[in-house]
């Protein structure tokens, strides 16, 4: 397990290095100067001579690009302050520290990943158990015709959708918006829901589908039958054998949908006008602003690559029979 672990992470080390060098240098592929987006409208050459020595960008590529990979294990010195590791650089657009803006918008791009990964896994595994459990029956052809719906449907549609019926026709909740969960549990739940349930609506689909096609498969597998020919009840070898049984791919789907995850997130932010870290993208994007970039990148990389690394440890856990080398 322990070289598994650490061979996993170089390999997400190395990964994280060239998603950082891809990025650093299509920057710089753009004719725009990122300096006059600091300077301003009324921007003097002695002002972004200025700006360019402040922000180390009077310095070739290659120069650049190393002293931003040093800064971020050791921290680096700039005009309005010292960034202290892990230093991600300071803003073309606003002159802040990157990692402070990245932290600071996380709470809120955390709690909807995660609550749209609780909603979707609830809901999705719960449906496709119930559908190999009917199956064949109007209750699997129910959850099978729903599923299929539901996963053509698109979080920029379904968000205006569901903001004019519930929001602004009936007024049955209120519009979307974050509350720290410290200060306001209630109104952290009540502000995150819609965003919940509209950014869950496509992976619950998938998953229900998902469930019942792996469940099915369980159902079928000898030791399952063994079970039921030495006289276990139905439901016991359903949930003790089958049930397990049939994670192991799940999990396996999960650990590659974290991606998808944080894309669905993004959406969601923008379709909701909510500021999170999906939202910080478009807008360091729009901006060129080039820290922010690829601080949001290296960011979600890393999360996205450790929670990778956790699926491929707990498919030993789920299932004893494999066995990481």
């Amino acid at each position: 397990m322990l070289r598994f672990l650490l061979r996993r992470t170089l390999g997400a080390v190395l990964i994280l290095f060239l998603i950082s060098a891809f990025t650093f240098f299509m920057f710089f592929a753009i004719p725009q100067d990122p300096a006059l987006l600091a300077c301003g409208k009324n921007c003097t050459p002695d002002a972004l001579a200025v700006i360019h020595k402040n922000l180390g960008l009077d310095q070739p590529v290659p120069v650049q690009f190393w002293n931003y990979v040093v800064g971020v294990f050791a921290g680096r010195d700039f005009s309005v302050g010292h960034c202290a590791a892990p230093c991600f650089g300071v803003s073309f657009n606003n002159q802040q520290m990157v990692w402070d803006t990245l932290i600071d918008r996380l709470p809120l791009t955390v709690s909807l990943s995660l609550g749209g990964l609780v909603v979707f896994l609830f809901v999705g595994l719960a449906a496709g158990m119930i559908a190999a459990w009917r199956r064949g029956t109007a209750v699997d052809k129910i959850f099978s015709g729903g599923s299929l719906v539901l996963s053509s449907l698109q979080i920029y549609f379904l968000g205006p959708v569901v903001l004019g019926i519930f929001v602004y026709s009936t007024g049955w909740l209120d519009r979307p918006k974050y509350v720290p969960f410290s200060e306001n549990p209630a109104g952290w739940f009540m502000g995150m829901l819609i965003p919940w349930l509209v950014m869950s609506v496509i992976f619950t689909a998938n998953y229900t589908r998902m469930a019942r096609s792996t469940m099915i498969e369980q159902l079928q597998e000898e030791h399952v039958r063994a079970a039921r020919a030495k006289g276990m009840s139905g439901r016991y070898v359903f949930f003790r054998y089958a049930w397990r049984g049939s994670l192991i791919p799940i999990v396996t789907i999960l650990g590659m949908d974290l991606g998808a995850l944080f894309g669905g997130a993004m959406v969601t932010e923008i379709t909701f006008d909510l500021a999170g870290i999906g939202r910080l993208a478009s807008q360091s994007v729009l901006n060129k602003d080039l820290p922010l970039t690829m601080g949001v990148m290296v960011f979600s990389a890393a999360l996205i690559l450790l929670f990778n690394i956790i699926v491929d440890a707990l498919y030993a856990v789920i299932d004893p029979r494999v066995r990481l080398s």
